[in-house]
């Protein structure tokens, strides 16, 4: 086996996380994180911690099995962690980690983009539309 100097161990580490590649972890990451439910979990907890009831009720339109598929990748992933506490009925938090709230900024952007420029791209799919029938 051949030695590598620094800047070839440099250069195979960037070759090893190019989220072009469909192998490459980051790529799967970025399919994650592009998930809307992802989003929209991420931008309510940025606020605080929140039940799942509460979550499930601020998140129009998700299913509680979604919600759930959700919630747990996203434990797994270290960006939101679960605390239950055990009373009657069990309580159960989610709330954003460091990891998470380093996230929840650009997320956060993405959708308050979303929420103010949704006009201007509601204008141009109708110009396109009325360019480009079926």
């Amino acid at each position: 086996m051949a030695t590598m100097t620094a800047a070839q161990r440099r250069e195979q580490a960037r070759a090893d996380y190019d989220a072009f590649l469909r192998a490459c972890p980051s790529h799967q990451l970025l399919g994650r994180l592009s998930d809307k439910w992802v989003s929209l979990v991420i931008a309510a907890l940025s606020g605080g911690s929140r039940r799942y009831s509460d979550l499930s009720r601020t998140i129009a339109g998700v299913s509680p099995k979604m919600l759930t598929q959700t919630l747990r990748a996203l434990e797994r992933d270290g960006i939101i962690s679960r605390t239950v506490t055990p009373t009657v009925p069990v309580r159960v938090d989610y709330a954003l980690t460091p990891l998470g709230t380093s996230l929840a900024g650009l997320l956060t952007a993405v959708k308050d983009w979303a929420e103010t420029h949704f006009e201007d791209v509601r204008a141009a799919r109708e110009r396109y539309d009325a360019q480009n029938p079926n």
